[in-house]
Parts: structure tokens; C-alpha cells; sequence
């Protein structure tokens, strides 16, 4: 549905909030760039890497994954933050294995199974019902 905004307000108004998206893009890249540098050097440091450390390092890979895929096709799959989600479970799952509840593990295990689940049921419903091409508002205006 085309918006119902007058043009001459809508298309500076889109400018302003692209670049101000491509600011915030650059700000969580060298934020994640930022504390992946800290856990490198947190580990040399320490000369011992833990499994959570691993972990952690995932989770900033896929930050940046995130960010990499914004900036390529202007949109986030949702599962990038399910990644995010799952990794950030089994971080938590290692890091307090011997102060958790057994139950409170089973139920962020099973938390984790119903997100990759959820990953699986999307990417599927992706290849049966894949989404139509949808154009950039900024091109379709300058067309108009």
C-alpha cells in the first residue's frame, strides 16, 4: 500500500532515516568489532579459552553476519537473531552448569530445540512460499 504522505515530506523524511540507519550500522559494527578485540585479547591474557569464550565469539560473528546481510540486501532474515538466540542459551547453559537447576536446564534446552525448530519451519516455508520482490520506496518516488 503506497503511503499516504505528502511526497515532498516523504523523501527527505526516507533520506534522513537512511542515513541515519547507516550510522547506527557503522556504531554496531565497531561496537561488535569492539568486544570481539576485548574477548580476543581477554583470552591471550588469560592464556586459557573457555567453551563460553567460543560461544561468545559466535555470537559476535553473528552480529556481524546480521549487519553484512542489512547492508547487501537492505533486510535481516529473522533467522540470524534465532542464531543469536540459541548461541546466547547454550553461552548461558555452560556458563552456570554447576549452579543451575536441572529443570531450569531442561527447559532452556528445550527453549533452544523450539528456536531451531522455528529456524528449520522458516527455512522450509522459504523454499515452498518464498516472499515477492519488494522495491525500494526511495526508487519508486524518484520513478514517480
Amino acid at each position: 500500500m503506497p503511503s499516504q504522505l505528502p511526497k515532498n515530506f516523504s523523501k527527505p523524511f526516507l533520506k534522513i532515516f537512511h542515513i541515519l540507519e547507516a550510522i547506527l550500522l557503522v556504531a554496531i559494527t565497531l561496537a561488535t568489532l569492539f568486544a570481539m578485540v576485548n574477548e580476543f585479547i581477554h583470552v591471550i591474557t588469560q592464556r586459557d579459552i573457555q567453551l563460553t569464550d567460543i560461544l561468545l565469539m559466535f555470537i559476535y560473528l553473528e552480529v556481524l553476519a546480521m549487519v553484512q546481510q542489512f547492508v547487501a540486501h537492505g533486510k535481516i532474515p529473522v533467522r540470524y537473531p534465532i542464531y543469536i538466540a540459541i548461541m546466547a542459551i547454550a553461552r548461558y547453559i555452560t556458563l552456570g552448569m554447576k549452579e543451575l537447576d536441572g529443570v531450569l536446564v531442561v527447559w532452556l534446552a528445550l527453549a533452544a530445540f523450539i528456536l531451531a525448530a522455528a529456524t528449520l519451519i522458516i527455512r522450509v516455508g522459504h523454499h515452498y512460499w518464498p516472499y515477492e520482490a519488494v522495491t525500494d520506496p526511495l526508487k519508486k518516488q524518484s520513478d514517480d
